[in-house]
């Protein structure tokens, strides 16, 4: 899905920004357009910066599925900036962490050469998974960030999974937020990607 910034046509200036992410990034449950990736679409739209977003999220994507995926989507799209947003689903399904981590490095790699800038979504999964396991999770994507090179948003669901309202900001399935919740969701995002955009 290409989400053109709106109220002025397609220059030629303009850069892309590919989103490859998971069901979190792919408006699993929401209406079209409410989903923090169409909400950043439309910031970026309205501070007049030169950037075409483009959402290749896929809900239940895997970390081995945006790898496999990756390297067509870099060919076509020729962006300049791309977001990673996966490893959920890996957790959710008890695969190896190392398994993980080792896609997302081949991602970063694949990014780096293709000459774009990469940002590194963060995510954690609830301590019933056991403390090791849940440490270890969280730290990976820093570990990535820092050995790539890459901008790192520590936490995609700070103050909602661990906000007053958790309990309500969540869809049905305690796992995917409600739409209020992703003006959230981009200010976490957002704090890294600025500086990036200039």
């Amino acid at each position: 899905m290409t989400l053109p910034a709106q109220g002025r046509a397609e220059g030629a200036g303009q850069r892309t920004l590919l989103v490859v992410g998971d069901s979190l990034s792919a408006e699993y449950g929401l209406q079209t357009g409410q989903g923090w990736v169409a909400l950043m679409a439309r910031r970026i739209a309205a501070q007049k910066l030169s950037w075409k977003v483009v959402n290749a999220s896929i809900s239940g994507e895997t970390s081995s599925g945006g790898r496999s995926r990756l390297p067509a989507l870099l060919a076509e799209r020729k962006p300049a900036l791309v977001i990673i947003e996966l490893g959920a689903n890996d957790a959710l399904r008890g695969l190896p962490l190392a398994m993980t981590k080792a896609n997302l490095e081949a991602m970063a790699q694949a990014v780096k050469a293709a000459g774009a800038r990469l940002v590194i979504v963060g995510m954690r999964v609830p301590p019933n998974y056991g403390r090791k396991y849940t440490e270890d999770f969280s730290a990976l994507f820093a570990e990535v960030a820092k050995s790539s090179g890459a901008a790192l948003v520590p936490f995609l669901l700070a103050g909602v999974a661990d906000g007053p309202d958790a309990a309500t900001i969540f869809q049905g399935d305690g796992i995917h937020p409600k739409a209020e919740a992703h003006a959230r969701l981009l200010d976490n995002v957002w704090k890294v990607l600025a500086p990036l955009l200039r």
